[in-house]
């Protein structure tokens, strides 16, 4: 699966656009005459993300989106300069979907409570929007979505009285975990349902890598997990029961960090 990167785009540019609904309000200027555009950057967003999740993000170029929304290409870059900068639009508006209590809202009493809260509302994301897992965010869109849910987990964190590099450092560590899954978790549902088949399925199909090739005495502890029933009963339960495990061991670390 080829990877995109988010943040290729100019600076100033992807800002204004990421940032153009909670700029302070400016002084009203007189409305020109003529025809109202029937064309908005809301708009060109919402085609791109349509496309993306019904037909996989190279769907969602330039063209595509023109295509899809019935205008020239040209009339296109006239909402959004390049693609660099619908990439981060796209990305920032999918985060934003996440319903994540803001400052002064309620939520979750309990801090693992607030954690559990991110990490099904991102799984969930991920299963809406597949494609996302194809995009690198080590440079992420700096915009509205993407600070709202960082200033979530930290405020979810700074309960537990950890020093503030502490609290900035256990935020990215849960960030990092539940968002690096719920991609995995997205591109492998994604792969059963181009393929055709589960991975149990493709598992079954190679039975006879045990059957032929294994050898138990280079590979004892796989062999006594094994004969102990120890790798449970399918592909997707492995990996549910290994996200839990995961999750709830890293929250059981920081949470003994605290004063």
């Amino acid at each position: 699966m080829a990877v995109r990167h988010s943040g290729g785009g100019s600076a100033d540019r992807t800002l204004a656009l990421l940032w153009r609904n909670h700029k302070q309000a400016e002084p009203s200027r007189p409305t020109k005459l003529g025809r109202r555009p029937t064309l908005d950057l809301d708009k060109v967003v919402d085609a791109g993300i349509a496309l993306a999740d019904e037909r996989g993000l190279a769907a969602a170029s330039m063209s595509g989106v023109a295509k899809a929304l019935g205008v020239g290409t040209m009339t296109l870059y006239t909402y959004v300069p390049s693609k660099e900068e619908l990439l981060d639009l796209m990305v920032d508006q999918v985060l934003a979907e996440r319903d994540l209590p803001a400052p002064g809202e309620p939520r979750p009493t309990g801090w693992r409570d607030q954690i559990n809260l991110y990490s099904e509302q991102t799984r969930a994301m991920f299963h809406r929007h597949p494609w996302l897992a194809s995009i690198s965010t080590i440079r992420p869109p700096v915009g509205p979505g993407m600070l709202a849910a960082r200033e979530y987990l930290l405020s979810a964190c700074a309960v537990l009285g950890l020093s503030p590099r502490q609290t900035n450092t256990a935020a990215l560590a849960i960030t990092t975990y539940i968002d690096s899954a719920a991609g995995l978790e997205a591109e492998s549902d994604q792969l059963e349902r181009q393929t055709g088949q589960s991975h149990d399925a493709w598992w079954t199909e190679r039975w006879d890598l045990w059957e032929t090739y294994f050898d138990q005495d280079r590979h004892p502890t796989m062999t006594a997990i094994w004969n102990a029933n120890g790798y449970g009963d399918g592909t997707r339960e492995a990996a549910d029961e290994s996200y839990r495990f995961g999750l709830d061991r890293l929250l059981d670390g920081i949470e003994a960090l605290k004063r």
